[in-house]
């Protein structure tokens, strides 16, 4: 059985690290007005009568299959991607960012890919990239890594932190673009060594290579339309490393019970077919929904209904007040609980 830990990355580790850092830092919260705890996927500071909201991301080991591929063309819209979606979750519009590329050596076409794809990325979210940083590394980069930091607005009345969440609310998910750009490690360790990027994958025309480089889902156009209505949205949860953990970030009194995922998508029954426990795969990869709605029983249809305007929804559980945990009900039928 091959583990995320065993390709080099430790989540429960990572955990414990960004709870250190975290409460080094809670005392500077003090410092100005700030409306959300850390935690979220996106802090929030007062001003006047607007909450900006704040957050940072980067493409991860994802750099590494585009060196493979020789194709930077995309990462930047997953640089994008990551932020943005962020941002969405405490129910701001993300309106600028700023990117950081760091490289081992310059290399101006490289780096135009890169833009071309930051450029994408800005344009299908409505953002600005407003400035950004670019550091020579020799010594500490191999070849380039990748990372962006966003904000976005909203007015004080319609911030979305979960704590609104109740017993019997609906989980609406979007459907995901595939791995997107978490669990690249896992993902690399067990297909590249069995398989080369130019592999097709069984019941698609998609190869290994393609399939790892598609662009991470930008959420923005059907979440900020959506955010416009009067619909009663409790929490909102962009589904990134730590799969459906990411949940227990908008309310950790509450149960979350997801018994109706979408079909595997070929990309995960590949990588789960390499020996990878059904638990790690739940727990790693988005099993094919990027983002998640929370929604009350009484807007549910009205908003499945809004949202199939721009995305593809699936009802895929409730919420359980009773269980402060997430339960996943997989393809198997097997229950995980986290």
């Amino acid at each position: 059985m091959v583990n995320y830990s065993e390709s080099g990355v430790d989540i429960d580790l990572e955990e414990v690290t960004v709870h250190k850092i975290a409460s080094k830092l809670e005392s500077t919260l003090k410092n100005r007005d700030v409306v959300t705890k850390s935690g979220h996927f996106a802090s929030l500071i007062r001003l006047g009568d607007k909450g900006i909201a704040m957050s940072t991301d980067g493409v991860g080991s994802k750099v590494l299959i585009a060196e493979l591929m020789n194709k930077y063309d995309t990462v930047g819209i997953d640089c994008v991607a990551m932020v943005v979606n962020d941002l969405l979750c405490v129910g701001a519009e993300p309106i600028a960012l700023v990117d950081y590329l760091a490289v081992e050596k310059m290399d101006p076409e490289v780096a135009s890919q890169i833009a071309d794809g930051l450029a994408k990325g800005a344009h299908i979210s409505k953002t600005a990239i407003i400035g950004g940083e670019t550091a020579s590394l020799p010594d500490i980069i191999n070849n380039f890594d990748l990372a962006a930091t966003g904000i976005g607005i909203v007015d004080l009345d319609k911030i979305i932190t979960g704590k609104g969440i109740k017993d019997g609310n609906i989980l609406i998910g979007l459907k995901s673009n595939g791995i997107h750009s978490n669990g690249l490690s896992l993902a690399r360790k067990v297909l590249l060594e069995n398989f080369k990027l130019d592999y097709i994958i069984p019941k698609t025309e998609t190869t290994i290579g393609e399939e790892l480089l598609k662009p991470t889902e930008i959420y923005v156009k059907p979440i900020v339309n959506l955010l416009k209505t009067d619909f009663n949205i409790t929490g909102m949860a962009h589904i990134t490393g730590g799969g459906f953990n990411n949940l227990k970030r908008l309310n950790d009194n509450v149960g979350f019970e997801i018994d109706n995922l979408p079909q595997f998508q070929a990309i995960f029954k590949l990588i789960y077919e390499q020996n990878v426990p059904l638990n790690e795969m739940y727990k790693v990869f988005n099993m094919g929904i990027g983002f998640v709605v929370v929604v009350s029983e009484n807007d549910y249809q009205k908003v499945f209904n809004y949202l199939k305007k721009y995305s593809t929804p699936y009802k895929i559980g409730k919420v359980n007040s009773n269980k402060c945990e997430v339960t996943i009900k997989t393809f198997t039928d097997e229950i995980i609980k986290y």
